[in-house]
């Protein structure tokens, strides 16, 4: 019977960490073809110019992709050592960013406006003029932010409430007056429960992911015996 339980463990195991592996594949996937077709894509911050979208889905693929084959790996063959590894807790990618107050966020959003007419960047330019657009904001705090930072009174065409070509340099034109950072703190504060949830949906897998880990491993420790089916 133990050794049922145990050989059925040790193939939930493979299985946890396959789907993990399979994410982190997908993952990767989507951060390559970000940065092909994108270049640098939410390159907001010109502190971070390497925390792209495109550059965090890539680092995050990766990191799961491997431990979830070495978790693959560490089951299949019963390594005491690999089965120590598990898939990285997704709520961790936010701890390296958790200094930054929304006052500091503003500023360097809004430092990062004047990037928005340099060259080989395109995918900043995309990332506001589609956030702009599907959220009718302008600008971070509002639409005057693009005139300090364009140093001119003309905003993204993308701002007009009436989008037309180069209705952004027509002073009669009306522009969204909310900025896009009170959008995304309202977005957040209307969706914190489904994204508590499934926070909470991730740490609960995670965790029977260490339980079981744990109990295999113990078990090998303790007995030095192998299960195949």
């Amino acid at each position: 019977m133990a050794r049922g339980c145990l050989c059925c463990l040790k193939y939930l195991m493979f299985v946890f960490n396959l789907i993990f592996w399979l994410c982190g594949c997908g993952l990767l996937g989507v951060g390559i073809w970000l940065s092909v077709s994108q270049g640098s894509f939410a390159t907001f911050s010109p502190s971070f110019p390497s925390l792209s979208a495109a550059n965090m889905v890539i680092a995050i693929g990766a990191i799961v992709m491997v431990t979830g084959f070495l978790g693959c790996l560490g089951a299949i063959k019963e390594n005491k050592c690999l089965q120590e590894l598990q898939p990285p807790d997704p709520s961790l990618v936010g701890s390296p960013t958790s200094f930054f107050t929304p006052m500091n966020a503003k500023q360097d959003l809004k430092d990062g406006l004047a990037l928005y007419n340099s060259e080989n960047n395109l995918g900043l330019r995309n990332a506001w003029n589609i956030i702009q657009a599907e959220w009718k904001c302008c600008g971070v705090n509002a639409y005057s932010d693009w005139y300090e930072a364009l140093q001119e009174k003309v905003v993204p065409d993308r701002c007009c409430q009436e989008h037309y070509q180069n209705c952004g340099r027509n002073t009669t034109s009306m522009f969204w007056e909310r900025g896009c950072f009170e959008k995304v703190e309202e977005w957040l504060d209307d969706n914190k429960h489904v994204l508590g949830t499934i926070g909470t949906v991730i740490l609960v897998v995670q965790l029977l992911g260490m339980a079981f880990s744990m109990i295999l491993f113990h078990h090998i420790h303790r007995t030095g015996k192998k299960y195949d089916a």
